[in-house]
């Protein structure tokens, strides 16, 4: 199955904070779109790696993506060499994305850092023809694939972004997908430990981020991303 675009985060929950809003808008203009998550979250302080998988099923049917699977690599401790670079190469052959959006390359969570780059180099590598990987069912070679755009989508730290996409109308799914992760996120009745991701504080900012990014380009609400090479026009027109 062909992907338009294939959203990868360290744990699940990323790709929603980070991007959320703009995968409901391009799946609402016909994009088939699917989420990876590298971890099930199993060493987050609040809940378990079980409510977290439900959480990403409810999550992903908010947003309405195509398919959602998680890695299973090791929370906190995978890396970033062959194994796991193999692994997440077959995804991509399989899935064959024209865009990845991933976490952002440099965050608080040294897994944000650590799943941007292993991201970045098993898209490269997966264009090249030497590098051998096999199906999942294990009957046939997968052909190579290298997305044309790798974009890395902002979290916790305040990075400058190369680029705003305007999600206008899609800020409401996205606070929905979130909400989703009921034991991640602001409850005031839960009596789990408090992280700095659970707080009142910080599910506000997600909705004020976006809002005051909307505010630079003259509308309600955007997302910012970054890219790791320089963004192509073919006119000025191009641009808003």
């Amino acid at each position: 199955m062909k992907l338009d675009i294939l959203a990868i985060g360290a744990h699940p929950d990323d790709v929603e904070l980070g991007c959320g809003a703009s995968i409901a808008k391009e799946i609402s203009r016909g994009k088939k779109i699917g989420i990876i998550d590298l971890t099930r979250g199993e060493l987050g302080t609040r809940g378990t790696a079980e409510t977290r998988d439900l959480e990403a099923a409810d999550a992903a049917n908010i947003l309405g993506v195509t398919i959602r699977e998680n890695m299973q690599f090791a929370d906190g401790f995978f890396i970033n060499d062959k194994e796991h670079q193999l692994a997440l190469i077959t995804k991509i052959r399989k899935y064959q994305p024209d865009i990845v959006l991933c976490n952002a390359i440099k965050d608080r969570h040294i897994d944000h850092g650590k799943g941007s780059k292993l991201v970045s180099n098993a898209c490269f590598l997966s264009g090249l023809i030497k590098v051998k990987t096999r199906s999942e069912s294990e009957k046939t070679w997968q052909k190579p694939w290298r997305p044309k755009h790798v974009f890395h989508y902002i979290q916790w730290q305040h990075i400058e972004p190369d680029f705003v996409l305007d999600v206008t109308g899609f800020m409401s799914q996205k606070m929905k997908a979130i909400e989703a992760y009921k034991t991640q996120f602001f409850d005031p009745q839960s009596n789990e430990p408090k992280t700095p991701i659970s707080n009142k504080n910080f599910k506000d900012s997600v909705a004020y981020r976006a809002r005051d990014l909307g505010r630079l380009i003259h509308v309600d609400y955007a997302e910012g991303f970054t890219t790791e090479r320089h963004i192509a026009i073919a006119s000025f027109d191009d641009l808003k």
